[in-house]
Order: C-alpha cells, then sequence, then structure tokens
C-alpha cells in the first residue's frame, strides 16, 4: 500500500539549498510522508550514512524512507522500501525486503508498464511527464496523455515523474495517476514546507496529522 499522502520526494543533494536533511524536514513540515534518498554517485558507506542521518532528522513525522538504487544496499540502511531502475529484479526486492517494504520500479515504456509485477511492486514511476530543468534532455514529455496511457495498462499503481508542480498535479490525478513523485522544486525551493504543502493542496490530500511530536 502506498503511503499517505502518495507524494514522494525525491532527493538530489545537488540541488539542495543548505542541507539535505533540513530540506527533508521541513518538506515534512508542509506534509510529506515519504522520501525516498536518490544519491547514487555516493559510495555505498556514505549513502547508509546519509540515509541514517535523513532517518535522525525527519523522526518526529515518521515519514517512510525508503532507497533509490540496490535491493542490498536498501536493506543494508534500514530502509522502508526500495525504488529499482529500469530492467530492476522486483521479486529478488520483495524477498530480500519483506512483505511491509515499498518496492518501485522506473519505467518509460508502455510495454514495460504493462509487463509490471503486480505479485511483487507497490508501484512504476512513469517519466518524464513533463520536461524538467532537473534532469534536461530526457524526453520525450509524456504529457498527461502518455501518462493516462501507462494508468490504463499498468497493474499496479503509476506514480507521475519529472517536471511535477502544483500546477499540473491535479490534471496528473485526473487522468490516472495515483501519486506524484518530486525532486528538484522542493530540493531547490527556498520554502520547501510550503512549496510542499502548495503540492499537496493542488493533489487535494489533506496535510498528515501530529506535525510534530
Amino acid at each position: 500500500m502506498l503511503p499517505e499522502p502518495s507524494l514522494l520526494l525525491i532527493t538530489d543533494r545537488t540541488l539542495a539549498r543548505g542541507d539535505l536533511a533540513q530540506v527533508a524536514v521541513e518538506a515534512c513540515a508542509g506534509g510529506c510522508r515519504w522520501i525516498s534518498l536518490r544519491e547514487k554517485d555516493l559510495p555505498a558507506a556514505e549513502q547508509i550514512a546519509l540515509f541514517a542521518h535523513l532517518r535522525e532528522a525527519t523522526r518526529a513525522f515518521r515519514p517512510r524512507l525508503t532507497l533509490h538504487g540496490p535491493t542490498e544496499l536498501a536493506h543494508a540502511a534500514g530502509a522502508d522500501g526500495v525504488h529499482l531502475p529500469g530492467g530492476g529484479h522486483a521479486g529478488e526486492a520483495r524477498a530480500l525486503l519483506g512483505p511491509d517494504a515499498l518496492v518501485g520500479l522506473s519505467i518509460h515504456t508502455l510495454a514495460e508498464a504493462q509487463a509490471a509485477d503486480r505479485a511483487s511492486l507497490d508501484y512504476i514511476t512513469a517519466s518524464p511527464v513533463f520536461l524538467t530543468a532537473s534532469k534536461p534532455g530526457y524526453g520525450p514529455a509524456l504529457g498527461t496523455a502518455g501518462l493516462a496511457a501507462f494508468a490504463a495498462v499498468s497493474p499496479v499503481p503509476v506514480i507521475a515523474l519529472a517536471g511535477i508542480a502544483p500546477a499540473n498535479a491535479a490534471a496528473c490525478r485526473d487522468v490516472g495517476a495515483a501519486g506524484l513523485a518530486v525532486m528538484g522544486s522542493v530540493m531547490r525551493a527556498e520554502d520547501p514546507a510550503a512549496e510542499f504543502a502548495a503540492l499537496l493542496a493542488a493533489w487535494g490530500s489533506k496535510a498528515p496529522e501530529g506535525e510534530r511530536v
């Protein structure tokens, strides 16, 4: 089952204004409850250490914390799940991480979406839905029509990724997306809490209860 709200914040410390953990905390204050560490350029040990730092920094909000990368690394970090690259083996991830883990997979074609492993995957990401400044050169953009096609054939929930903003969040929802994934707009935001809250409002979800404990 996807986290509630089903809005995923993907990290990129090279885009973050200041400390990555502080950006994550501010996003959580704005309603974020699902974060995935995506810092693939770092050595495994540094990713594990950074993951532990994020876990401690955001503990008051109790978000689901996953990791983009190999299943073995997610397991070593004690992550709540893993997001696999295209071609990743969802069955192996599920076997290692267990039934309660979140297991996702990057998808870029309709054939891949249709073949998604219903037994092992919680979701797939469809991208790029819109062109994005975070990853220029990726494309062509699917647009809402392409996203709708992915949602229609996928046996698992589809998360819209790339170029997501408050202005297009509702359009993604209306064509069948089960959630959104965002990176650059929150990482670069002067006020990550306000940016995430605006995305949440546009999606149509209420902010989670109990912001701090």
